[in-house]
């Protein structure tokens, strides 16, 4: 094997590819990085019997061959590397890279132990990549990170035609996202529980190009596959994934038909304030909002501890209310939220909030909900 590259695209397509592999490998080959230098270009692969990375980039291919080198440690000497063109030679059983008057000499691992990289399904649509990327970041905002549920850790891909909706829930907050998308075979339905945090890093670094193809396999959980293929720096980069199994809740019916209080107010007051009060909430306490007479009061701490309050402008319509939320996750969805203006909607004190972006505030200061971002949080218990 040996073949010569450009510094910044072997960089980049080592850094994309070595950024899914696992911190502690079942098996030491997993921490390798496969290098398939052949007459297509260059291949760089790795893959951990989960999730798959594999991008091509253009290379000068002297004679072909195939090497498992440590990923993190040639992701880590690409990084350093001066911006001039890269040699790579397998010799034996080491590869001595090359740049500049830059010299390393890397030992490789046993090829033949390394697990096959999954074939991508067929292609199920495209989607714009940037859109993908933005709806996939307002949805993993209420993804679990616990996992002993590893159900919740998961978001909800269901694809109905020509629109895809992406749900994720911890049991104390939803997110609902909806885009449109082209299928390839309009009529379809289908859904999917991609693992959160990988769905995440991919639609993040899949926007390079315009479009992102998603490839869902025939299964819809257990043994189920999805891939996402897009356009990087130097070529094509390619992403698989291993569904998760088990049933998702049913969390559409928990969004209300109704709304008996609205508050209006502006998100980046909001955010300010919230981040000020709860700077005196103890661990775990919730952060009081009362809605009454055009102000929003927010309040936290109690008895002998330290306290907060502020009030801002808010338009409110609807009986009055006072409930509780913890800030982090209020935080988090006001984040998510594109629109400078959020509407607050509910039921009761007890039940949960729906926080929504105003698309175009009327001169009352309500105005039309973004469809496409829902957020939904479980009120918490105040203190006395």
């Amino acid at each position: 094997m040996k073949f010569r590259v450009e510094r910044d695209v072997l960089a980049d397509a080592v850094a994309w590819a070595a950024r899914s592999l696992p911190v502690r490998p079942s098996a030491p080959v997993l921490a390798g990085l496969l290098i398939d230098a052949n007459d297509q270009g260059l291949v760089l692969s790795t893959f951990d019997y989960e999730t798959s990375a594999r991008a091509t980039l253009n290379a000068e291919v002297h004679d072909e061959g195939r090497a498992l080198v440590s990923g993190r440690l040639l992701a880590d000497i690409c990084r350093s590397l001066p911006a001039k063109p890269v040699e790579m030679v397998l010799d034996g059983a080491r590869v001595s890279l090359t740049c500049g008057s830059a010299r390393f000499s890397l030992q490789t691992m046993p090829v033949d132990d390394y697990p096959t990289i999954p074939t991508m399904p067929e292609a199920t649509g495209t989607v714009q990549s940037d859109v993908f990327a933005h709806a996939v970041a307002q949805a993993v905002t209420a993804a679990g990170r616990d996992d002993m549920l590893p159900v919740l850790t998961g978001v909800r891909l269901e694809i109905d035609g020509s629109t895809i909706a992406l749900l994720a829930t911890d049991r104390f907050r939803l997110s609902q996202c909806e885009l449109g998308w082209d299928p390839r075979t309009p009529d379809d339905t289908v859904a999917a529980l991609v693992p959160a945090k990988v769905l995440g890093d991919t639609a993040k670094s899949l926007t390079a190009g315009s479009e992102v193809t998603i490839a869902l396999s025939a299964s819809g959980s257990g043994e189920g596959l999805i891939g996402f293929e897009g356009t990087g720096p130097g070529g094509v980069r390619r992403t698989t994934t291993r569904l998760l199994d088990g049933e998702f809740p049913k969390v559409r019916s928990l969004f209300p038909a109704e709304k008996l209080t609205t508050a209006t107010v502006d998100k980046a007051a909001l955010i300010e304030s919230v981040k000020r009060v709860a700077l005196v909430a103890e661990r775990n306490t919730a952060v009081q909002l009362a809605f009454s007479d055009g102000v929003l009061t927010l309040d936290a701490g109690s008895g002998d501890e330290a306290q907060a309050s502020e009030s801002i402008e808010a338009t409110i319509v609807g009986e009055d209310i006072t409930t509780g939320f913890n800030p982090q996750f209020l935080l988090d969805g006001l984040g998510a939220i594109d629109q400078p203006t959020v509407e607050l909607s509910f039921t009761q004190a007890s039940k949960p909030v729906v926080l929504s972006g105003i698309l175009e505030p009327g001169a009352d200061g309500s105005g039309q909900v973004d469809p496409g971002f829902r957020y939904l949080l479980m009120p918490r218990r105040l203190l006395s």
